[in-house]
C-alpha cells in the first residue's frame, strides 16, 4: 500500500519535517500516480530499480509492490531514517547519497553481480545484458535534473532505461527533436545516447506540497551503441558537443557564424549543410555529419 495525500501530511507532522525549498522535495501522494510510473517504467518481479530522490517512499511502495528489487537513494538525512521505517520492511535498499556525485558502479555493482572492489584486480567489465541491466526511476527536481540525466547516461552504463518525473519544461527539452521549439544542446546529448519521449502529465494536485509548475514523464532508453545509426558514433564525444554547445550559444545566428573560427567554412559544403542554417534544424546525425567534415581521420 502506497501513500495517500493524508498519509504524507502525517508522517511530515510525526517527525517534525517540513519539505525542503533547497531540495525541490514535492511528494507524491497518490496511489494512480505512482503504479502509472511503474508500468511506464516497465516495471515488474524480474527488474532491477534504482529510484534518486525516493522522499517518503511512495513511489518506492509502488516499485515493491510491482515485486521490483528496488535500491531507494534519498539525500535528505532527515528524510532518511523515515524512509527506511517506510520501505526497509518490504525489501527495499535505502541509501544515503547525493545522486550527482554518487559512484555508480559502487552502487549498481559490476556487471555479473562483482562488486566494483572486485573489479580492480580484473579486466574491463562484461557486457551488460538485458536482465543485467537497471531501470532507473526518479521524481526530479527543476534544478538538478537535466545535469542528473546527462550524468546517467555519460556514467551509469548500466541503467538500460529510465522514467524520470520533471518539470514540463525540462522534460520538453530532454525529448525534443530537431524543429521543435524547445530543442537544444541538451537534446542533442540525449539523442547521443538514448530515445527519449514525453509519455504523460502529472497534476500538481497530487504533490505534497503543491508545486507552481507543471510536470510530466519522460520515459528514456538507451541505444545500444552510443550515437546509433549516426555519424557521431565514430567522433570523440568532447570534440562532438563543443561544436554543438558552440552552435547553440547563439541560436539566433547562422551556423557559418555561430562556428566561425571552428568549424571550416568548406566543411559545410562536404557534410551537406546549408551555412545558412540555424542549430536547431540539425539533428544528431548532422551535426556529426558536420564535426566528421570539419575534423576528417587522418
Amino acid at each position: 500500500m502506497t501513500h495517500t495525500r493524508a498519509d504524507l501530511h502525517e508522517l511530515l507532522e510525526a517527525h517534525g519535517l517540513h519539505p525542503s525549498r533547497a531540495l525541490g522535495q514535492n511528494f507524491v501522494g497518490d496511489a494512480n500516480t505512482v503504479r502509472r510510473i511503474v508500468r511506464l517504467a516497465g516495471v515488474g518481479p524480474s527488474s532491477r530499480v534504482v529510484e534518486i530522490g525516493a522522499g517518503l517512499g511512495s513511489l518506492t511502495l509502488a516499485l515493491a509492490e510491482a515485486g521490483a528489487e528496488v535500491t531507494a537513494v534519498e539525500i535528505d538525512r532527515h528524510v532518511v531514517p523515515v524512509l527506511r521505517s517506510q520501505v526497509e520492511p518490504v525489501g527495499v535498499r535505502v541509501v544515503e547519497a547525493d545522486a550527482l556525485t554518487v559512484d555508480w558502479e559502487e552502487l549498481l555493482g559490476r556487471p555479473g553481480g562483482s562488486t566494483a572492489g572486485e573489479a580492480l584486480a580484473g579486466a574491463d567489465p562484461p557486457e551488460r545484458t538485458g536482465a543485467d541491466r537497471w531501470t532507473l526511476v526518479a521524481n526530479l527536481p527543476y534544478n538538478v535534473a537535466v545535469p542528473l540525466v546527462i550524468r546517467v547516461l555519460e556514467e551509469a552504463p548500466g541503467i538500460g532505461s529510465a522514467l524520470v518525473m520533471v518539470q514540463r519544461e525540462v522534460g520538453e527539452r530532454l525529448a525534443a527533436g530537431a524543429g521543435d521549439e524547445a530543442y537544444g544542446a541538451v537534446s542533442v546529448k540525449v539523442a547521443y545516447w538514448a530515445r527519449a519521449s514525453v509519455v504523460g502529465r502529472v497534476p500538481a494536485s497530487v504533490f505534497v506540497p503543491r508545486p507552481k509548475v507543471e510536470s510530466v514523464l519522460v520515459r528514456l532508453d538507451r541505444h545500444p551503441t552510443r550515437g546509433a545509426g549516426t555519424s557521431a558514433a565514430d567522433i570523440p564525444y568532447d570534440r562532438l558537443f563543443a561544436v554543438v554547445r558552440a552552435g547553440f550559444a547563439h541560436r539566433r545566428k547562422m551556423l557559418r557564424r555561430s562556428l566561425d573560427g571552428l568549424v571550416p567554412a568548406g566543411a559545410f559544403e562536404v557534410a551537406g549543410i546549408e551555412p545558412t542554417a540555424r542549430p536547431e534544424e540539425l539533428g544528431l546525425g548532422q551535426w556529426g555529419d558536420l564535426v566528421a567534415a570539419a575534423f576528417p581521420v587522418r
